[in-house]
């Protein structure tokens, strides 16, 4: 018997007990539609983080003061110890700090030569300091704001979407100019329909006042990865005015504890945070204190990938559990069915059928029986994934995989299951099967 007949075979077997046959699939339907409901909305989930934190940089580099180890300084004062001890100095109990002094900071010298020895690998810098949170206020009108102080490449470093206007430039950081880009949340709650460029505006930062000036507007984006509850009144945005003026009110000095590079498209992010670790270590090898160390979203968006991927693979373990109480279900109505047919399968073996054709006809009864059903759970799976992926707020995403996977899967469980009630039919003995009743 080929191939063929044997699937007409077992068709028209389970064709004869519709509603059995529809009953011994419904626990591969439930598995195969859980498993693949729980990859959806996994693979939903997991694409909208790490396409929230691409949005953020994740092939941006941040640069950043770090207290060195207790190991670096312990090397660093050796040396510095040897050193003085070679030319009669006595030795340095200095107590450390974890509050880094003007003079650890990173200097406008540091990220200039930073920029002439790696501009081919930097398309811009981001400097920032921030100045804290205030409102906006115009009589019984107000508006929440952090207010921070950037310069020129902060908005190509950040994707900000200019509405209106522009965005802060040199002329504005080296003249300490008194100008704010703000929110379009900001204008709606403050100007509504009336064109705020060049209107000012009054920054209550704690007992503070300072009067800046619109230049810009630039559009408020939610963030998923934090989403709020607070109203649209109350929502707190971001408030930008020149570093330079924005040292003037923190009296913070010269120099920053930190600031962001925006890689060249095609950088390799790992490499590069490596030689720029390589050019701050020359400058801060004397430090006992501080280190300027790079790091990157990168390898952040890899290890939540990897996280959300391993959980969702978890739970669909878990529900995959119900795909073994269906393999189970397809053996028993197999037993069954071979039960009621053990007449059939004498007069087969009497007329000359091998225990390898019989065998093989109840063993492909039970992988029909779970791809049908496999193939109702996918469909039945994608569409209660997406919904289940929609309700939360997420794009919806099957993924392929998990959809061949279930598939195989089915087949699997059809052959493991369905071979032990095939291997009984095909070494029952003829005679004694022809004299059942």
């Amino acid at each position: 018997m080929d191939f063929f007949e044997n699937i007409a075979l077992a068709i028209a077997g389970l064709k004869a007990n519709k509603m059995r046959t529809m009953l011994t699939m419904l626990g591969i339907i439930i598995g195969i539609a859980s498993v693949i409901a729980i990859m959806t909305v996994g693979t939903s989930l997991t694409n909208s983080v790490t396409s929230s934190m691409q949005e953020m940089g994740a092939n941006n580099i941040t640069v950043s003061l770090q207290e060195k180890s207790e190991e670096d300084r312990n090397g660093l004062m050796g040396q510095m110890n040897q050193a003085r001890g070679m030319f009669g100095g006595g030795s340095d109990d200095s107590n450390t700090t974890t509050q880094p002094e003007q003079s650890d900071y990173i200097t406008d010298e540091m990220v200039t030569t930073l920029r002439e020895v790696y501009g081919s690998e930097m398309q811009a810098v981001s400097i920032t300091e921030s100045v804290g949170s205030g409102k906006v206020r115009d009589g019984r009108l107000y508006a929440n704001v952090s207010v921070t102080g950037t310069n020129d490449e902060y908005v190509d470093v950040n994707n900000l979407d200019m509405l209106q206007g522009r965005y802060l430039n040199q002329k504005d950081i080296l003249g300490t100019k008194d100008v704010a880009v703000v929110s379009d949340k900001l204008i709606a709650n403050i100007f509504g329909k009336e064109d705020p460029l060049g209107k000012e505006i009054k920054i209550h930062v704690g007992k503070e006042i300072y009067t800046y000036t619109v230049v810009g507007v630039y559009q408020y984006q939610t963030n998923n990865l934090m989403p709020t509850t607070v109203s649209e009144e109350d929502i707190s945005t971001d408030l930008y005015i020149p570093v330079s003026s924005a040292k003037l009110i923190t009296g913070s000095g010269d120099g920053y504890q930190y600031f962001t590079i925006l890689t060249v498209g095609g950088t390799n992010a790992d490499a590069f945070m490596q030689e720029v670790d390589g050019f701050f270590d020359k400058y801060y090898a004397r430090n006992q204190t501080f280190g300027a160390t790079a790091s990157s979203m990168e390898s952040l968006v890899d290890q939540v990938d990897s996280m959300m991927n391993t959980m969702s693979l978890a739970i669909s373990l878990i529900a995959g559990i119900s795909l073994l109480v269906g393999g189970i279900g397809v053996m028993n109505i197999l037993l069954v069915s071979i039960t009621e047919r053990t007449k059939e399968i004498g007069t087969r073996k009497a007329l000359g059928a091998t225990n390898g054709s019989i065998r093989i006809q109840f063993i492909t009864e039970a992988v029909i029986i779970c791809l049908i059903g496999g193939a109702i759970g996918i469909v039945a799976g994608i569409f209660l994934g997406m919904l289940g992926a929609n309700i939360l707020g997420y794009d919806a995403s099957a993924s392929a995989g998990s959809i061949f996977l279930a598939l195989g899967f089915s087949m699997l469980i059809g052959i493991f299951f369905g071979y032990y009630p095939a291997n009984k039919a095909a070494k029952m003995d003829p005679i004694e099967a022809l004299r059942y009743e």
